[in-house]
């Protein structure tokens, strides 16, 4: 088997924009964003850290870097997921986020698993 389909991490992400937290008139959009994880490999492994790259419409970077997950390092075994939602705030009603899960198989190697860039974006601000 190719080494690379050993250490596999699928990544799945769903984005919703909440009225109820956000202050347009204050430049506040609040997001949430819900994120499922799953070992499509053949060796577990556990998601140590993030690594998210936060950027708004005016061009704003923001890193963020952490332990876990909402407070969880989850072990995931082949063909298990963990799903969690978590929240981001932005000054601009449009943004990105994109990033990467550290993670350590099993067998003790390390690698990362790239999220890629999805939309964060109030509705009818996109065509």
């Amino acid at each position: 088997m190719a080494e690379s389909k050993k250490y596999e991490i699928t990544i799945d992400v769903a984005t919703q924009y909440l009225p109820e937290q956000s202050a347009p008139d204050a430049q506040r959009y609040f997001f949430a964003y819900t994120v499922t994880v799953t070992n499509s490999g053949t060796v577990a492994a556990q998601l140590i850290s993030r690594h998210w790259i936060i950027t708004d419409a005016d061009g704003k970077v923001e890193e963020v870097r952490g332990l876990g997950v909402v407070g969880h390092q989850p072990l995931l075994k082949p063909g298990e997921s963990f799903e969690y939602t978590s929240g981001c705030p932005l000054s601009t009603p449009v943004g990105t986020m994109s990033g990467s899960y550290q993670m350590v198989a099993d067998d003790g190697l390390r690698f990362e698993a790239a999220v890629p860039e999805f939309v964060l974006a109030m509705p009818r601000t996109l065509h």
